[in-house]
């Protein structure tokens, strides 16, 4: 039976760190966004720009671009990787 190299591997999925950024990005960016549409009252302040608005939507567009990223290129690990972590 041949293997190929793809087949001795797995994903790294979850745990791949874009995943990670991509999610807290989206997050923190979805946050804002919210903020920014239904309760911002401090236009004044930063003046006329909606600055959460515009800050949520730019940090959501960079979250999604990661967790894109991240399921178009996988993070390939090595089958035997974990057994030889833990030999050293």
């Amino acid at each position: 039976m041949v293997t190929t190299e793809t087949s001795a591997r797995h994903q790294a999925g979850l745990f791949d760190i874009r995943n990670v950024i991509g999610l807290l990005l989206g997050v923190y960016g979805l946050i804002l966004l919210l903020m920014g549409l239904f309760a911002d009252k401090g236009l004044d302040k930063t003046g006329g720009i909606n600055a959460n608005l515009w800050a949520g939507l730019v940090l959501f567009v960079v979250g999604v671009v990661f967790v894109v990223w991240a399921r178009l290129r996988p993070m390939l690990v090595p089958e035997g990787a974990a057994a030889e972590r833990s030999r050293h």
